[in-house]
């Protein structure tokens, strides 16, 4: 599939990477037709979240891809694959800028002929894939400092204020005469502590999710309720 894709002149490769450095996010994207790189995009932007600047690429990659000659599919490669979901998420979030202009340019692509269709390829940076490492390496070639004051994204307020909230709650913990009672310190297989995290729609709660025993530890202590009968269900 992957080398039909790069064989046929009607599909747009379109290869996305984000990361966020000193406050500003940093997003690189190559387009491809024909295995022949036609579009190198950087974005910038101070105070936002990579999700933010990854859908922004998104956005703009559609736009350089649809807007040529006789492609009837766009692919897009992206290790955020959580971003691209935000696409199509009906529900409120505070992406609907960025989803809404993307969805308006598909909108468009797809009345030009009823053929066209668009794919998400999820490529984590662990698989080390050539079109990858490509945008991975222009990536972290930009190392930009913040000059002037911008005004903060609300997910990057909401990142901070989530970021107070548990230095605050360490802070409290650390003094609390409860520490050892109605708490668990969580490791992971490798007998790691377990950090709390919600990059990239990430959840804490997956991390013990492979073991019945410690997930049924934890919900006592979370709920202070033995997990007995149906509520074990």
């Amino acid at each position: 599939m992957t080398l039909y894709s790069f064989s046929s002149p009607h599909i747009a490769i379109v290869v996305t990477d984000a990361s966020v450095k000193n406050n500003i996010a940093i997003s690189v994207s190559h387009v491809y037709i024909c295995d022949h790189p036609l579009i190198k995009m950087v974005y910038c932007a101070a105070f936002i979240t990579s999700t933010e600047v990854e859908l922004f690429a998104i956005r703009c990659s559609i736009n350089q891809a649809y807007s040529k000659e006789n492609i009837s599919k766009i692919i897009v490669v992206t290790d955020s694959i959580h971003a691209a979901k935000k696409i199509f998420d009906d529900k409120s979030h505070p992406y609907q800028i960025h989803t809404t202009a993307i969805l308006c340019e598909l909108w468009q692509f797809f009345t030009t002929s009823q053929e066209n269709s668009i794919e998400f390829w999820e490529c984590p940076s662990c698989l080390k894939w050539r079109l990858y490492q490509f945008v991975d390496k222009d990536l972290k070639l930009f190392n930009l400092q913040p000059i002037l004051l911008s005004k903060l994204s609300w997910d990057y307020c909401k990142k901070i204020d989530s970021d107070n909230i548990i230095n605050l709650w360490k802070i409290t913990f650390q003094a609390s005469d409860g520490k050892g009672k109605h708490f668990l310190d969580l490791v992971n297989n490798s007998c790691k502590d377990i950090k709390l995290f919600y990059i990239k729609g990430g959840s804490w709660l997956q991390s013990f999710s492979h073991s019945n025993s410690l997930c049924a530890c934890v919900t006592r202590a979370i709920t202070n309720h033995a997990l007995i009968g149906e509520y074990c269900l």
